[in-house]
């Protein structure tokens, strides 16, 4: 079985669904490559992806000895954290939930052949 350098973070406030759109974008692609994606992509959920990455691939070169150039991201998905629920006051005394959406990001790196 190949060596594979993972890197998760947790509890990051930021909804399930707009991350894995930006899981999406860098599935499949060299390191450079998503690192570049991730840069120019303008969401809080690309910056929390961009550092999930340098860390998989910090683990990778460091823990597994393995050549950065040929690094790519075989895996990146967000779960869905734990919701905070907070109320919101409407008229006539009245009150709505509001989900603040929480995140778990994780991404695994392996070498091309």
């Amino acid at each position: 079985m190949e060596n594979t350098a993972k890197a998760t973070a947790k509890y990051i406030r930021v909804s399930p669904l707009k991350a894995s759109r930006v899981a999406d974008l860098i599935r499949g692609k060299n390191l450079k490559e998503a690192l570049a994606i991730l840069k120019f992509a303008n969401t809080k959920s690309a910056r929390e992806f961009e550092k999930v990455v340098k860390s998989a691939a910090a683990n990778a070169e460091n823990n597994h000895s393995m050549d950065a150039s040929k690094l790519y991201v075989c895996e990146a998905y967000a779960n869905q954290g734990p919701t905070l629920k907070r109320m919101k006051a409407l008229s006539h005394g009245q009150g709505t939930i509001i989900h603040k959406r929480s995140s778990h990001l994780s991404v695994a790196l392996k070498e091309r052949a």
